[in-house]
């Protein structure tokens, strides 16, 4: 930093991403990522659901990551909650997975139910 004008301008960057994060109208697409997650293949998953929204540049859904679920037998896990407050639990997922979860759930509004928890402990 070199002066005054360029700290303003990190400043504004920041709390425009910030606001974005924190935009409540979003939905949201929330990776699980702690070791166990990443060990059973989150890391692809979360690629996927990144690249698939920007594919079909959908821009009103944020991705993020958070630590254990809990439920580590069914990692990889992505909760999707939506902009009016529900939530669906998808386990054992994989890349293609996350794709179809992309073009069912987000695009058409249609939980990919054989992907849920509900589904997982039958």
């Amino acid at each position: 930093m070199k002066s005054v004008e360029e700290l303003k301008a990190i400043r504004e960057k920041a709390l425009k991403e910030i606001s974005i994060r924190e935009n409540e109208n979003k939905t949201r697409i929330v990776v699980g990522m702690a070791t166990c997650g990443i060990a059973a293949g989150a890391r692809p998953v979360m690629n996927a659901f990144v690249e698939e929204l920007n594919k079909r540049n959908i821009k009103d859904v944020n991705v993020t990551m958070t630590g254990c679920v809990g439920i580590c037998r069914l990692e990889p896990i992505a909760e999707v909650y939506e902009a009016n407050g529900e939530k669906t639990t998808y386990v054992k997922l994989d890349a293609e997975k996350a794709r179809r979860i992309v073009a069912e759930h987000i695009v058409n509004h249609k939980p990919v139910m054989e992907f849920t928890i509900g589904a997982a402990e039958k």
